[in-house]
């Protein structure tokens, strides 16, 4: 058999198997949750990815981690204390793990020196104490012991979780001798057999030399897809391997109850994306016939009417069970700053907390891979600068221990993510001399949002000296067009003094997006409603021509660019020849209508020929179908199959921002 095929699930299952290393051992050095059970989960992450890199032959991870899996074993033994010395030195070999996996995964070279470091620390900690060189009580035999009676029966499901019975009893063969009964009670006749379901069951006897930690151990990966009952047997009573598993003194056995079997399957992104294009074409294509149906008689054609209006119902059903598959917990996106929050504290000789709250909230997966880096640089300036060192906070009257809090909730058809402190706060005054500096446009009296919103321009920073983590204000431009480019929003909240606080608003999919539909001469365009203002029709004197004959448009006290969408894409006047002179004669051309938008901090009218109302369109991307078309972020399918194009009001506004004459 070619094992190379299970490569994949055994470098995602070993990801996560760090991730739960790395989450449990923050939460030992925090003390929250229950000590043992914590040390147990961190130890079976450990033993899993020992086993399954030492049967695919990755010798350097299998070695690391069984230098991880000694140390925690002592632990779970209670012969070990996990300190924050040990929790440091853990830490650091899960790191290199990480690297060796991507090694494994994709090739490159081993960072040799930090290998190298992590077994020497873990190494150091093993000799550190007698407790390295003492027996630990879980591997020695047991006093008085004659012997060990197993009972083993695995779940059905077994199999299908990537694990073998039979392995199981070869790693006990190796300790010692095993007498091995079958119990064949649950076996199926020959013609109801299903060869993917674990049917037989055993009945175990071992030498009372073999430790019972060696025991546990081979059960580990399937103590939750079986019934384990492990009993020691005493010298005078040897006649007891005679009995039958049923009939074993549940008093004396450690038994694990079965466990409800697993409901869950891995599956390829790829194949996710692929289903829901394909519920993207049906609804494309249950929108034609809804459009088709327009004209239809609905006496005549009641049934076929009625048909439509549940196939409508349905496909939309269908469309959100679908797109669900893709949306995550948010938490896959804040589980890494713990050990950031950690790290840097730890640099920057600072006490910090972190608080999170609504990571069960469900975001799609796109949006979260894109929004992490965003979030490490808030983080970043939230501790770096936005927090004070604890001689400052108690100064202040403050704990000395600094709060940094990551909240994520719904809201509507969005969700908010906020990154804040509890730290100095901005300083008004000195963003208001920085800006006056740098010749920052600001009106007379600017509101604390409008001081507020100049750290995102390119550049700007208050910090005095800049340090290789953070300033407060710098890169925040790249923060905010990223969020922008998501189709979201971004504000600060801030008091001096008081902390400061980072508002995030995201769309929960990038997958469909809610629009309005606007007409152009014969061409339709959908320009995203979260960058709508208002819409207007101009009155007379309201349009002016300015330099450069660049057009702006009068909007209460402020002018803004006015851009023709029929010039910005080039498209032909409808109709043409004797068709358009019947027209013209026939009847004067309606005024147009303007539509504000705003993006990334700047306004933009344009002008339109109609507008023909609100729809949720499926986003097609257009670059990968075609090629990239300045102005258009994108492109959907209507229901009468002609494409329209999505505007990037983001783009055209940066490209025809109100020239500073005017």
């Amino acid at each position: 058999m070619d094992i190379t095929q299970f490569h994949a699930a055994f470098f995602e299952e070993s990801r996560e198997g760090l991730d739960a290393m790395e989450s449990g051992l923050l939460g030992l050095e925090a003390g929250a949750g229950n000590g043992a059970d914590t040390i147990n989960v961190i130890f079976r992450a450990a033993h899993s990815i020992k086993g399954g890199a030492a049967t695919f032959g990755f010798a350097a991870i299998s070695d690391l981690t069984h230098l991880l899996e000694t140390l925690l074993d002592e632990a779970r033994g209670g012969k070990r204390t996990i300190d924050a010395a040990a929790t440091g030195v853990l830490l650091d070999a899960v790191d290199v793990l990480r690297g060796l996996l991507a090694v494994a995964e994709h090739g490159g070279q081993v960072d040799d020196a930090a290998l190298a470091r992590a077994r020497e620390g873990l190494d150091r900690m093993l000799g550190s104490d007698a407790a390295a060189d003492a027996p630990v009580d879980g591997n020695t035999a047991a006093a008085g012991t004659d012997g060990w009676r197993i009972g083993f029966r695995p779940e059905p499901s077994m199999f299908m979780s990537g694990n073998d019975p039979l392995r199981i009893l070869r790693e006990l063969e190796s300790h010692g001798p095993v007498q091995a009964t079958c119990l064949d009670d649950r076996l199926p006749p020959f013609a109801e057999l299903d060869p993917f379901e674990a049917h037989l069951a055993w009945d175990l006897m071992l030498p009372g030399s073999v430790p019972r930690g060696v025991i546990d151990e081979a059960f580990a990966w399937v103590e939750d897809q079986c019934e384990l009952s492990i009993e020691a047997i005493a010298p005078a009573a040897p006649q007891a391997a005679a009995v039958p598993v049923a009939d074993a003194d549940a008093s004396a056995a450690t038994s694990r109850p079965a466990s409800e079997p697993e409901t869950s399957i891995r599956v390829a992104v790829n194949k996710v994306d692929a289903l829901i294009n394909l519920v993207g074409e049906l609804v494309i294509t249950q929108a034609m016939l809804r459009q088709q149906s327009t004209g239809l008689d609905p006496n005549t054609h009641e049934a076929l009417l009625g048909g439509l209006e549940q196939l409508d119902r349905n496909t939309r059903d269908l469309q959100e069970a679908v797109m669900s598959v893709r949306m995550l917990p948010v938490e896959f996106a804040f589980s890494r700053f713990p050990r950031m929050v950690r790290d840097l504290a730890t640099r920057l000789d600072k006490k910090v907390r972190l608080k999170t709250q609504g990571e069960a909230t469900e975001l799609d997966k796109g949006v979260i891979e894109k929004i992490v880096d965003p979030l490490v640089h808030l983080m970043r300036n939230a501790i770096d600068h936005g927090l004070e060192m604890p001689d400052e906070r108690r100064a202040a009257g403050k704990d000395e221990t600094g709060t940094i809090s990551m909240t994520a909730a719904h809201q509507g058809g969005h969700i908010i993510i906020e990154v804040g402190d509890d730290g100095k706060g901005l300083d008004r005054e000195r963003i208001l001399r920085k800006a006056a500096e740098r010749n920052l446009p600001l009106p007379p009296e600017p509101t604390d949002a409008q001081v507020w919103d100049l750290v995102f321009h390119p550049g700007f920073s208050t910090a005095d000296a800049l340090t290789d983590l953070s300033g407060r204000g710098v890169g925040m431009d790249v923060v905010k067009s990223n969020i922008v480019a998501l189709g979201g929003q971004v504000e600060i909240r801030s008091s001096k003094g008081v902390g400061t606080t980072v508002s995030i608003r995201l769309p929960l999919t990038l997958a469909i997006l809610d629009g309005m539909s606007v007409a152009v001469g014969d061409e339709v365009f959908i320009l995203p409603l979260n960058v709508v203002v208002e819409s207007l029709q101009p009155g007379a004197g309201e349009i002016r021509t300015i330099a450069n004959d660049a057009r702006v448009l009068r909007v209460r006290d402020d002018y803004l660019p006015l851009l023709n969408l029929r010039e910005q894409y080039r498209l032909p006047q409808s109709g043409d020849g004797a068709a358009a002179a019947n027209a013209a004669t026939a009847a004067p051309a309606r005024p147009p209508i303007a539509v504000v938008v705003e993006s990334d901090g700047r306004k933009l009218a344009l002008e339109v020929d109609e507008l023909l109302g609100q729809q949720q369109v499926v986003v097609k991307n257009l670059e990968a179908n075609y090629r990239r078309v300045a102005g258009v972020s994108g492109a959907t399918i209507l229901g009468d199959g002609r494409v329209a194009l999505i505007v990037d009001a983001g783009g055209l506004a940066q490209h025809h921002s109100l020239p500073a004459a005017a």
